[in-house]
């Protein structure tokens, strides 16, 4: 799918979507659940989609009522593989919780996800005492547990993922598990791992993010989890207000646990108008200037910053480019691409990313299956000089399928 975006002004007021992030940790923990959850305001998105597929493979019972999902609790061997689409997050996050079952279970996915590597998958289950297989670095993997507990030491530095699975599925182990991990990155996201855990009943002891202790005898209870809207998508709409106008977002929590609720900081970094009321933000254009900001423990925002660098008067400088290379593109590389075409400069000087502003000119580009570099070039075009042709813009239906029509309202 094409789609074009011009240069306009932005004037509007939108609900954020709801968090793929938080739904997808609800939905695998109402899976092990006793019971019938409520998730409430889940989404549409294909990852979300993805994690009800693997649910209904493992065993629980989803039905959508509404906007509503109901999912009945209960596990069992599959016969089938656990087919993630191309949700890095439900590969990483239900490999540990197929470390539960003393079968062997195969686990897959399509597009994107096929290229990814997946030897952190198997290095960390293995650690547990996992038996854990890749393809050649790559999917399929084939897992046989249990996951016995004990002391366990793992590497954190290039997923929290797969850190997120094993913290779920812990309750599952035979004794006590404790972990101890090394470099740990991303840390809103364990954060936000253990809010949904603790909703649904399970408590795990954070010391310093370098050691968890999930206490044994806990046990995962239905509950109805309502899904808070996501800081990722809505960043877009945020940096949209800030280049090209004024825009209000409404269902974003600021004391969520999400950590690309960053996008404020670097907002008003940037010399943006930014408001807070509540769950409503309102961001408003003012002059732009050259900002700094460290998006290691959110490399989600890369897009929706360097679109936002690329409106200011000067270089910009994004920490945490290391945290690139795995994602369904290499953002680095494409996010140098596509702003290329734009006219706008981007570099790299180690782990930092240096972004040259002006004033983006009409381009065709390529999103490369990457949700989020289609809504950055979508969003760069509207304070540019030309429109921006976005090929493969269906891509958006990953995350934010609404994402399009959402940004025709406000413009």
């Amino acid at each position: 799918m094409k789609k074009k975006s011009l240069p306009s002004a932005v004037d509007g007021h939108i609900q954020a979507p709801p968090s793929k992030s938080a739904a997808q940790r609800a939905i695998a923990i109402a899976t092990l659940a006793k019971g019938t959850s409520v998730i409430i305001r889940p989404g549409d998105s294909d990852d979300v989609m993805a994690a009800t597929d693997v649910s209904r493979t493992l065993g629980a019972s989803v039905e959508q009522w509404g906007r509503n999902l109901h999912i009945a609790g209960g596990i069992h061997p599959p016969e089938a593989p656990l087919h993630c689409r191309e949700s890095g997050l439900s590969i990483r996050m239900f490999a540990g919780i197929a470390s539960i079952f003393s079968e062997e279970l195969q686990m897959t996915g399509q597009g994107s996800l096929l290229k990814r590597p997946m030897e952190v998958v198997a290095t960390s289950l293995q650690a547990l005492g996992v038996h854990c297989k890749t393809t050649a670095g790559k999917l399929p993997i084939y897992i046989c547990g249990p996951i016995k507990g004990g002391d366990v030491s793992i590497d954190g530095s290039l997923s929290s993922q797969v850190l997120t699975g094993i913290l779920i599925a812990a309750p599952f182990a035979e004794k006590e598990l404790t972990l101890h991990v090394s470099q740990l990155k991303s840390k809103p996201y364990i954060d936000l791992t253990m809010d949904v855990m603790r909703a649904f009943g399970v408590e795990a002891i954070n010391d310093n993010y370098e050691h968890f202790t999930i206490p044994s005898g806990q046990h995962y209870s239905a509950c109805r989890y309502t899904v808070e809207g996501d800081w990722s998508g809505a960043a877009f709409l945020l940096v949209a207000g800030a280049i090209a106008g004024k825009v209000v977002v409404d269902n974003l929590n600021p004391r969520s646990s999400q950590g690309d609720k960053g996008i404020l900081e670097a907002l008003k970094a940037s010399g943006a108008s930014v408001n807070v009321a509540g769950e409503v933000i309102r961001v408003e254009k003012h002059k732009l200037n050259a900002f700094s900001f460290d998006a290691t423990d959110c490399p989600d925002l890369f897009p929706p910053l360097a679109a936002l660098a690329a409106h200011c008067h000067g270089t910009s400088r994004i920490r945490g480019v290391s945290r690139l290379r795995a994602k369904e593109s290499d953002r680095a590389a494409t996010l140098m691409d596509i702003f290329s075409k734009t006219g706008i400069a981007i570099r790299l000087e180690k782990d930092t990313m240096l972004v040259e502003g002006g004033k983006p000119q009409a381009a065709t580009v390529e999103s490369h299956g990457d949700h989020r570099i289609a809504m950055a070039a979508a969003v760069t075009a509207l304070n540019g000089t030309g429109p921006v042709h976005i090929e493969g813009a269906e891509a958006v239906n990953k995350s934010y399928p609404g994402f399009f029509k959402d940004l025709a309202n406000i413009t």
